[in-house]
């Protein structure tokens, strides 16, 4: 088996499988925003990309291929060398489940309940414990597919400790990591136990190469290695002097492939689901969202605004239509399950108050459909994207990309798109539903050309750095 040059490592990757009842498996082509984004990047030879299996279908297929790697089983992987890991259930359960989304996800997006959680005790050494294996067993793959001096790319909060240990193994490796979420600041990092805040911010640096969506999650970064470490850090050429070695921390603000995104909504599924949308909602103006069910997406908070609009200004009435795509995330964790039934409970109440026999004012979708997200963004007059925190957020890139009649962007600050966007788009702040509320008013009351120009000069920023140019601009830089 050729060595590769090229090394990408995520969590999920590019494809996962199913089974059917006969217990044959059939694969699909990998979801998510970071999935997404690498697949076109990281396609042609010598590329490996190395993922964890996520289910059990996903093990079957590992346990049936040469050394886990599913392109020599057979399965056409999109034109990329594929090894996934058969992580022991166990281990990924407490990796993923308990620290990577229960922990870090929690404190990078300022998610905790303080009062109240986090605790971290003997159980949560325990996990964290099970967290290292698994951020080894990637080492140990990526380790076995690398060539003498090849350049390898790490993706996100799952696999913190994973660079640190590529280095100890394999110093002749180039390395990088890149967090698709925020950083936490000091301040609340510190929420963490002293020597896990120090592991995890010592095995990112145990990169070459440290990269984030924004400055401002950058800064988070170098501010907490200032706080944490025995490191010099230089704000100005974003640089961190530690352990002998001096790590370069950069920013690319990830944008999407807006020719890709046109042809795939050119496609008839979405035409399907354009003319039935159109028939459901009539000649009434169109307010749209997609998220997943995440709480960091502030769905309850956005839903009441538009509540708020609709107490405030009767004469919208039976005029509009809110359509929230909110798909199902994390249903392993009671939190995100109590989450899910809240934002339907709202939007329940919602139509019960405001709803009239002709007219639903808000259309609730707790089901993943992709071609219809891709249809409700060409109808929109309106795309709210109002979470809590967001590393970038795509959904606000999306929606001016393939608007067809103009749509107002109302645009959280906290979104790392905000940075970007934030010149044509609503600015709110997350938590301030009343602000969000009259948002939504001054986007209705937008005027057609105003609309139509603020649309152009997003989608322009939307597509400023798609995903091959972004991968291409880190791995210029890694050498």
């Amino acid at each position: 088996m050729n060595k590769a040059n090229i090394l990408v490592a995520s969590n999920r990757g590019p494809v996962s499988f199913s089974q059917a009842d006969d217990g044959s498996l059939s694969l699909r082509r990998g979801g998510g925003g970071l999935v997404s984004g690498l697949s076109a990047a990281a396609a042609g030879a010598g590329t490996v990309w190395v993922c964890a299996a996520l289910s059990e279908a996903d093990r079957l297929a590992v346990r049936e291929a040469p050394g886990g790697r599913l392109d020599e089983a057979g399965h056409d992987t999109g034109g990329i060398a594929v090894h996934m890991i058969d992580v022991p259930e166990d281990t990924f359960h407490r990796a993923y489940n308990t620290v990577a989304n229960s922990v870090l996800w929690f404190v990078h997006h300022l998610l905790f309940d303080t009062p109240n959680a986090p605790a971290f005790d003997a159980a949560f050494r325990a996990d964290w414990a099970a967290y290292r294996d698994y951020n080894g067993a990637f080492a140990d793959a990526l380790v076995a597919e690398s060539a003498d001096g090849a350049r390898v790319f790490v993706q996100d909060y799952h696999l913190t400790l994973t660079p640190r240990m590529l280095r100890d193994r394999r110093p002749d490796l180039r390395i990088a990591h890149f967090s698709h979420t925020p950083w936490a600041p000091p301040e609340y990092y510190r929420l963490l136990p002293a020597d896990i805040g120090r592991e995890v911010l010592t095995g990112i640096l145990g990169a070459d190469e440290v990269g984030f969506l924004t400055e401002r999650w950058a800064d988070a970064f170098l501010d907490c290695c200032a706080a944490f470490l025995d490191a010099e850090i230089d704000h100005r050429t974003r640089s961190v002097s530690f352990g002998g070695r001096v790590v370069r921390v950069g920013v690319y603000g990830l944008g999407v492939d807006g020719p890709a995104m046109q042809e795939r909504a050119a496609a008839e599924d979405v035409a399907e689901r354009r003319e039935a949308l159109r028939a459901q909602v009539g000649d009434r103006r169109l307010i749209v969202r997609v998220d997943r069910t995440e709480l960091s997406k502030n769905i309850v908070r956005g839903l009441a605004a538009y509540r708020e609009f609709l107490t405030d200004h009767p004469e919208w009435h039976g005029r509009v239509v809110h359509l929230a795509f909110a798909y199902p995330s994390r249903h392993d964790l009671p939190e995100y399950r109590a989450y899910t039934e809240a934002v339907r409970r709202t939007a329940e109440e919602i139509n019960a108050e405001f709803g009239t026999e002709g007219w639903v004012p808000l259309i609730l979708q707790v089901k993943d459909d992709y071609p219809r997200s891709l249809a409700a963004y060409q109808l929109a007059d309106v795309l709210v994207v109002n979470p809590i925190r967001d590393g970038m957020n795509l959904v606000a890139k999306e929606g001016p990309v393939l608007s067809q009649g103009g749509c107002a962007l109302v645009l959280s600050t906290e979104a790392g798109a905000a940075g970007e966007l934030g010149d044509d788009a609503l600015l709110v702040n997350p938590y301030d539903v009343s602000e969000t509320a009259r948002a939504l008013h001054a986007a209705l009351e937008q005027s057609d050309d105003e609309r139509k120009q603020r649309t152009a000069r997003l989608a322009d920023a939307a597509t400023m750095l798609p995903p091959q140019r972004w991968f291409a601009a880190q791995a210029e830089r890694l050498g």
